[in-house]
């Protein structure tokens, strides 16, 4: 008798944990820097009453598969109106990185811990722009509970995102950031949640995408095709 896929998705995803490189697309932070400590929950679960389109090409993953996103308020100082995993700062009074991406999650979203199995920390992501050490910690959703928006001057929605659409290269592209002569081209999600459309990008589709390839979820995607930044 086959694994059911919720189980076997669980199992590669503490693979990954415990085989720990995973990032390698990073730019290290300057030497100079004095780098803050953060955390983000990686949370994968099994949808209830929310499922991706079908379509006509078979996914790696079964189509019951999400993971916990948010879209930040528009009004922060600090990568605004983006789609991000919870988390944020580990304080003082955090035990770990773990503690924090718990509580962090639990402040932005009202999910409740106790029905998170934590399945391990990977090794700290370098996040330039505001000089943090990212811990992700990946979960799984083993006992779901309802989300939120809690606090509107944190977060604009709380959703759960079907990874067969993350998956599906229909929606997936790059965008590309144009400065001073330079150019920096990163992957890139759209998203329906709603009567809303979402783009994924930036750290957050970097971390996907990276796990997604690991992983061997990924299906082939035209790389190309770029995606206008919002």
């Amino acid at each position: 008798m086959s694994e059911p896929p919720s189980t076997r998705a669980r199992d590669e995803l503490l693979a990954l944990v415990e085989a720990g490189d995973v990032f390698d697309r990073f730019a290290a932070l300057p030497s100079a820097a004095e780098p803050r400590d953060a955390a983000v929950l990686i949370l994968f679960g099994t949808l209830d009453d929310q499922l991706s389109e079908p379509r006509q090409q078979a996914s790696a993953v079964s189509r019951t598969l999400d993971v916990l996103l948010l879209a930040r308020a528009t009004t922060l100082r600090s990568h605004a109106g983006q789609i991000a995993f919870p988390g944020g700062r580990v304080d003082a009074e955090d035990a770990s990185a773990v503690a924090a991406a718990l509580r962090e999650a639990r402040e932005e979203t009202g999910l409740d811990p106790e029905g998170v199995e934590v399945l391990g920390a990977l090794p700290r992501v370098p996040l330039a722009f505001s000089q943090h050490l990212v811990t992700p910690v990946v979960g799984w959703w083993r006992h779901p509970s309802a989300v939120g928006v809690v606090d509107e001057a944190e977060s604009a929605a709380v959703f759960r995102a079907p990874v067969g659409d993350l998956l599906d290269p229909d929606n997936r592209g790059v965008t590309v950031l144009r400065r001073g002569g330079q150019e920096w081209r990163g992957p890139a999600f759209q998203l329906v949640h709603g009567d809303r459309e979402h783009l994924v990008w930036g750290f957050t589709a970097l971390l996907l995408d990276s796990m997604f390839d690991r992983l061997g979820w990924t299906e082939p995607w035209d790389a190309t095709r770029e995606i206008p930044l919002p």
